[in-house]
């Protein structure tokens, strides 16, 4: 059986949060979100973490997480993302800050992951039944192409109390595959007690079980290829050339791989809850559902055992 790869979205900010939240310590031993994250991989079967970082936080970064913490029983790769990190041809249009999303960062691994491999956001805890699930998943794969999976999680497990969220909205069909993928970006649940979004300015209702991406992807190396042309194609359009905020989400491309035919992707369920950290009030929360965990014995005091 093949060990799949973590790949962990680690490059942007978190401009909402007011810090590096990727760094910011809410286990007992100052452990990280990412800590968990590889701990539950490694439980798992996952061989390898593929880290997607920014050169300007690059040496801190590397400082704490490395095969060194990990106690060498995950390899450890680190690639980068940058705004200029653009296929030939293209340049970044004047006025653009920001990379250019999710499935850009994406991208970035494509030079060190050879095998079937999952995608996680760093800010997000995911829980061990997940990546066990997505684990067993991407193990039973080998040379197939366009088999792809992801973890999906109630829309109603997955709000902030202190502000809004963005959520891929999934439909599902019968068989348990992803027919359609949205993302929507202002989420929350209003005064009289439901879920909500207006991306559009008016309020539009959500089932409190709707099932939403988290982010949590499993794909073949195929992916990287099928990105690489959709993103020319992306980069081109004069709508994205128009609109300085235009960001090449994962949604976004696996829904024109779904709709043009050239992959499936199966909707794995978990029994575990997600927690996150969107806004800096959110972190006590967190913390406390840890130590839920630890007192539970899903996870060591000491994670690390140093």
């Amino acid at each position: 059986m093949v060990k799949p790869t973590l790949l962990v979205l680690a490059a942007g900010m978190g401009s909402r949060y007011g810090a590096l939240k990727q760094m910011d310590g809410v286990g007992p031993n100052n452990e990280a979100i990412i800590d968990y994250s590889i701990y539950d991989a490694i439980r798992a079967g996952f061989g390898k973490v593929v880290f997607v970082i920014r050169h300007s936080f690059a040496d801190a970064f590397t400082a704490v997480f490395n095969a060194e913490r990990f106690g060498g029983k995950i390899e450890v790769e680190i690639v980068y993302q940058e705004l200029d990190y653009l296929p030939e041809g293209f340049t970044v249009p004047e006025g653009r800050e920001k990379p250019w999303g999710t499935n850009h960062a994406l991208l970035m691994g494509k030079s060190v992951i050879n095998e079937p491999f999952a995608v996680i956001n760093a800010d997000d805890f995911y829980g061990a039944d997940a990546y066990r699930v997505i684990g067993e998943y991407l193990s039973g794969l080998s040379d197939e192409k366009g088999h792809y999976c992801m973890v999906g999680y109630e829309v109603n497990k997955t709000l902030s109390e202190n502000g809004t969220v963005s959520r891929g909205v999934c439909s599902i069909d019968d068989e348990g595959f992803l027919s359609s993928i949205v993302e929507r970006t202002k989420i929350e649940r209003n005064a009289e007690g439901q879920i909500v979004f207006h991306d559009l300015g008016e309020d539009e209702t959500l089932e409190e079980n709707t099932p939403v991406s988290m982010n949590l992807f499993g794909f073949t190396p195929d992916y990287f290829d099928h990105s690489e042309a959709y993103f020319r194609e992306f980069l081109a359009d004069p709508a994205t050339q128009a609109n300085l905020k235009a960001e090449f989400f994962i949604p976004l491309m696996v829904n024109n791989l779904i709709g043009n035919g050239t992959a499936k992707l199966k909707v794995l369920s978990t029994s575990a809850n997600w927690f996150g950290v969107t806004y800096q009030a959110d972190k006590p929360q967190l913390m406390a559902k840890i130590e839920e965990l630890i007192e539970a014995g899903v996870y060591p005091r000491n994670l690390w055992g140093k």
